[in-house]
């Protein structure tokens, strides 16, 4: 049975119809979103709710606020290093050969995070579920309780630094030095301005908004038909280069990833995003009257 890959899309079908097969290795990626007492969004390992309410049979758990993140970061989710990053993979139980399947309990943007890491370390062979854990539910497959521990493995990370910006590549975009599109992955609210996550409002000037709650169906929480998100992203598919970025390289990679998925080759996210744009005083933001 076949693992091979055309996409880094996945149906629940094909993964149902792949399940415990050697070479793959299906990994839930889920982080739970809350609301901090003093308003502001937060993060939690997925972990408990993977074990208490259930995951994909043999699924693994993969904490990308801790393991798949650099704790010495800057700013939260910051990317891991390569030997991190080859750590944490490995005692996945990724290797060099695994046909990697990745979901969330979300949109997406945890997926494919992670598979944007994967990608960013030299490993092609994975992909993201569809709709997640979602899509598998409402197609009749089951689900198992508990932890499922890895079997480890050997992983060699191979760096492709074309695939991350970082705030030098994107001052020189806004100063008009490097011909790229910058696409914004927050919510409309934030991109207008109307709902600030942080003290200094707005995005980056020049940047198009591409929600990434815009790119799958909401109830079913699958991609949106190739034909609709092609219109979405059609202003910027001429462009030289794309670079994705949001509050911290989260939701970028689902843009990221359908922008992948439709053909584009020059595609990078700026890892720091606007946690760290926004941090600097002297680094411009615009709010709603930019885009009215």
């Amino acid at each position: 049975m076949s693992t091979s890959l055309s996409s880094p899309l996945v149906s629940a079908q094909w993964l149902a119809d792949h399940l415990g097969a050697d070479d793959l290795v299906v990994v839930d990626a889920s982080v739970v979103s809350f609301t901090q007492p003093n308003g502001k969004p937060g993060s939690l390992s997925g972990h408990e709710q993977y074990i208490a309410e259930g995951h994909i049979p043999g699924a693994l758990f993969a904490d990308l606020i801790e393991e798949f993140s650099d704790p010495e970061g800057a700013y939260p989710f910051t990317r891991p290093g390569a030997e991190r990053f080859a750590a944490a993979a490995g005692a996945l139980g990724i290797g060099p050969h695994s046909t990697v399947v990745v979901y969330d309990t979300a949109l997406g943007q945890w997926a494919s995070r992670l598979w944007w890491l994967l990608r960013a370390f030299g490993h092609d062979g994975a992909a993201v579920l569809d709709g997640g854990l979602t899509a598998w539910r409402a197609g009749g497959h089951p689900v198992e309780l508990g932890h499922v521990e890895p079997v480890a493995a050997a992983f060699e990370a191979r760096e492709r630094p074309e695939v991350w910006a970082d705030k030098s590549d994107v001052e020189r975009i806004v100063a008009g030095e490097e011909a790229a599109a910058l696409v914004c992955a927050v919510p409309p609210k934030e991109f207008t301005g109307e709902t600030p996550s942080r003290g200094r409002a707005g995005v980056i000037p020049g940047s198009r908004s591409l929600p990434a709650g815009r790119l799958v169906e909401r109830e079913a929480r699958t991609a949106l038909p190739d034909d609709e998100l092609r219109e979405l992203f059609a202003p910027i598919l001429d462009a030289p280069r794309i670079v994705a970025y949001c509050n911290g390289g989260i939701a970028a990679a689902a843009a990221a990833l359908q922008l992948v998925r439709l053909g584009e080759t020059e595609v990078a996210i700026y890892d720091g995003s606007l946690n760290e744009w926004a941090a600097d005083p002297q680094a411009p933001l615009v709010t709603a009257g930019a885009f009215a």
